[in-house]
């Protein structure tokens, strides 16, 4: 755990020293652009750095299969370090991205306890007395906030694939950072249009299609794409790439179905997030499509009309939310997790990979689906 401490020590750093550097370039063109690094900057310091983790210990897993060792630890270090190091840290600022643009379409308020990018450009505009409607101004800064911020991750991945030993390596590395990329994306349309399309599809196809959407949305690239890249930079066989996936997806589901449980129930103070704002929000997540089924043909009515409404009250979410649990669907989602954190641990076992790391891996599977935040 202390090695894992480290390398978020050494993201963060490098984080600091990129925002440095390019708030130092923005300044030339005109101060207006300070809250781009600053925004970019607060949003940076927050978050539980997994995707960085996941890059590390897929990484950790190759190069250390014939002689388990602490780069991080070792004064003679590794050559390639570095080069994990800045590939952690551009998936940090991806994901950074991802956030901005996904409270965009969410119509969020808060992000890890603080405002939400587009909200934040909106007090600009308010505090400035400036024409126009603040909401546009607002969701126009925040779009093209995220457009930077993703642009920056990948300029932080090429200058870590720029020093790899490896030039196979780099090209795989970046093949996988690309599949990532265009993973999400669509797992990300994938997610607004089960919002709005979701009564054009018979009940019977509601949770694949909620299924498809964690998929592809955040289990590959919350877990999967890290370990992927991370075991690409050091070389990874066809073997343990397979590994990688099979242990990465299913406890990617697993960290998704945490999620959505904390999107309904979670207590706001520790995840940042009203609670209740899935609800409001309309996400057709498998806790929904698990709850429709078993309610009361009023209350599924009632669900219906309600999820999605962004002036729920509190009591609408309290009702809601005892509507869903009494439906049974958290205890099967809780079983769901459970089955997917095992069906990842189990790869582990016989995995082509180093024993330091499939340690650290299976540490890391408790903390991912267990988390309240």
């Amino acid at each position: 755990m202390a090695e894992s401490t480290r390398l978020v020590d050494l993201v963060q750093a490098e984080l600091d020293r990129f925002l440095d550097d390019r708030a130092d370039h923005l300044a030339e063109i005109a101060s207006e652009l300070q809250p781009f690094t600053s925004f970019a900057r607060e949003l940076l310091r927050g978050g539980k750095r997994f995707r960085a983790l996941f890059c590390y210990w897929g990484w950790q897993s190759v190069t250390g299969v014939d002689a388990d060792f602490d780069p991080l630890h070792d004064s003679a270090g590794h050559a390639d370090l570095p080069s994990v190091v800045l590939a952690a840290t551009a998936l940090e600022m991806f994901h950074a991205a991802a956030l901005v643009h996904d409270d965009i379409m969410d119509n969020s308020d808060t992000r890890r306890g603080l405002p939400a990018a587009h909200r934040r450009f909106e007090a600009l505009h308010r505090d400035g007395q400036w024409l126009g409607p603040h909401q546009a101004f607002g969701q126009s800064g925040a779009l093209l906030l995220g457009d930077l911020l993703l642009g920056w991750s990948d300029e932080l991945l090429d200058s870590g694939l720029a020093t790899l030993a490896s030039r196979d390596a780099a090209i795989a590395a970046r093949a996988e950072f690309s599949r990532m990329r265009t993973e999400v994306t669509v797992g990300q349309y994938l997610d607004i249009l089960e919002e709005k399309a979701w009564r054009t599809h018979p009940d019977t196809e509601h949770l694949e299609r909620a299924e498809r959407v964690i998929t592809y949305k955040t289990a590959k690239y919350s877990i999967e794409s890290p370990l992927t890249i991370g075991g690409a930079l050091a070389g990874a066989s066809a073997d343990q790439l397979a590994s990688l996936r099979a242990f990465g997806l299913p406890l990617g589901i697993a960290y998704q179905l945490r999620d959505d449980l904390l999107g309904v129930f979670g207590d706001a103070t520790v995840t940042g997030k009203p609670s209740g704002d899935d609800l409001r929000e309309g996400k057709r997540t498998v806790l929904i499509a698990l709850a429709r089924p078993h309610l009361p043909s009023g209350m599924r009515n009632t669900l219906d009309e309600l999820l999605g409404d962004p002036d729920l009250d509190a009591e609408q979410i309290t009702m809601l939310q005892t509507a869903i649990r009494e439906s049974g669907a958290v205890d099967r989602v809780e079983r769901v997790i459970g089955q997917n954190v095992r069906a990842a641990t189990e790869v582990l076992v016989d995995a082509p990979l180093s024993r330091a790391a499939r340690r650290m891996l299976s540490e890391l599977a408790e903390t991912v689906s267990r988390r309240d935040a």
